[in-house]
């Protein structure tokens, strides 16, 4: 078992050289991931802001239709979802679910551009719509991090990687390697154990 270990023993600098340079690889990747983060918040709020712009259209067309027939938007839709006629009615569903819809992005849009810099990521969690998310997504173009906002996500971005690679994978393999080198210790100290009783 010495000799095994003597033979492995010049590996051990070329080791802890991976070791090293992964983790500053890992740092990077984080700083260069994370550092996007502002940006796609930019665009995804730029995409949010379209929709909510037509939404308020349709719903403004509805709110024209109330006025002449001397409505309110409530009461217009009461009478249309009140009607016998299956369209009708339907057309009623359609009204509140676009009035709903200018409430419910004007909400988002609002709450992520009161956010701060920390609330930003669990805020744009808490409102994210999923269909914009993933189409502003497709089409998202990486920029280089110049804002006070972006440098901070990149640092955020090198602790974070640092600390999942230290528990991920750092201390798995140095509990594994104990307990690989645990039946080596063993019989070395059984051997010496041996040699000490033997004349």
């Amino acid at each position: 078992m010495k000799a095994n270990t003597a033979w492995t023993a010049p590996l051990h600098p070329l080791g802890r050289a991976g070791e090293r340079l992964l983790d500053r690889a890992l740092c990077l990747l984080g700083a260069v991931g994370l550092s996007q983060a502002p940006e796609f918040f930019q665009q995804y709020l730029q995409r949010l802001g379209g929709h909510l712009d037509e939404a308020r259209i349709a719903l403004a067309r509805y709110e024209a239709v109330a006025r002449e027939s001397g409505l309110t938007l409530t009461r217009l839709i009461e009478t249309t979802r009140a009607q016998p006629a299956g369209p009708v009615a339907r057309l009623g569903d359609a009204i509140a679910e676009a009035q709903a819809r200018v409430l419910d992005l004007e909400s988002a849009e609002a709450a992520l551009r009161a956010a701060s810099l920390w609330e930003r990521p669990f805020v744009f969690l808490r409102h994210v719509d999923a269909e914009i998310a993933a189409r502003a997504w497709t089409v998202f173009k990486p920029a280089v991090p110049v804002t006070t906002e972006g440098l901070v996500y990149a640092g955020a971005g090198m602790v974070l990687a640092l600390i999942s690679y230290q528990l991920l994978v750092v201390l798995p393999g140095r509990a594994l390697l104990r307990r690989w080198r645990r039946p080596e210790d063993e019989v070395d100290r059984a051997a010496g154990g041996r040699a000490r009783i033997d004349p």
